[in-house]
């Protein structure tokens, strides 16, 4: 019975933009391991209508959308890595 257990192990993926990220997940994925994605999760919980959306706007104005009504990522982040009082 001992034989059959298995330590689980948690590895995190972390790395530059276009360092390769996702093809590491992608094979990690077609091995059987389960792969959690954090930036999409990012992506969905900031979707209009729920809290963090809401938040967010509220913090960073209406400046902080796209004509669409979604985040603009990139504005929401040079905001909040430029203005100290955000």
């Amino acid at each position: 019975l001992h034989s059959r257990i298995r330590t689980m192990r948690i590895v995190g993926l972390t790395g530059g933009i276009a360092c390769g990220k996702s093809a590491v997940s992608t094979a990690a994925a077609s091995w059987g391991l389960r792969v959690i994605d954090m930036d999409e999760i990012a992506r969905r919980v900031v979707c209009p209508g729920l809290p963090a959306y809401t938040d967010i706007v509220a913090a960073f104005g209406d400046g902080a959308l796209l004509p669409s009504g979604e985040l603009n990522r990139t504005e929401v982040g040079r905001i909040a890595f430029s203005d100290r009082e955000k």
